[in-house]
């Protein structure tokens, strides 16, 4: 009996979270350097995402993404240091890799549920 009840309850989660609609993740670039950027997103899928010529002090739009692993490489305006980092995007989650002001240049990523 104790089997049957745990199967059923196990359908029951099951069922719900295929009912539930869920948002891909979505990326985007935040550049707080005093130059212009090129950011690029290598998917767990393999396919790449670029957000190109970020200026300073904006932010690019968000852009949907894969599930899974991405390791972001940025190339920066005039420095010899390209920073980089990964991450695991996760369905209902924006992501924004944040190119800091600091020397040598780095990167950090802020996570938003949807």
């Amino acid at each position: 009996m104790k089997g049957l009840v745990a199967t059923i309850a196990a359908l029951a989660v099951l069922s719900f979270f295929i009912g539930c609609s869920h948002k891909p993740p979505s990326v985007r670039v935040s550049n707080e350097r005093t130059t212009k950027a090129n950011v690029q997103f290598k998917q767990a899928n393999g396919n790449t995402i670029n957000h190109n010529d970020v200026a300073p002090g904006s932010s690019s739009n968000f852009q949907d993404a894969a599930v899974g692993v991405i390791v972001v490489t940025a190339v920066i305006q005039n420095e010899n240091v390209s920073p980089t980092t990964a991450f695991t995007a996760v369905n209902d989650n924006n992501f924004t890799v944040v190119i800091l002001n600091s020397s040598p240049p780095t990167l950090r990523v802020d996570t938003q549920s949807t």
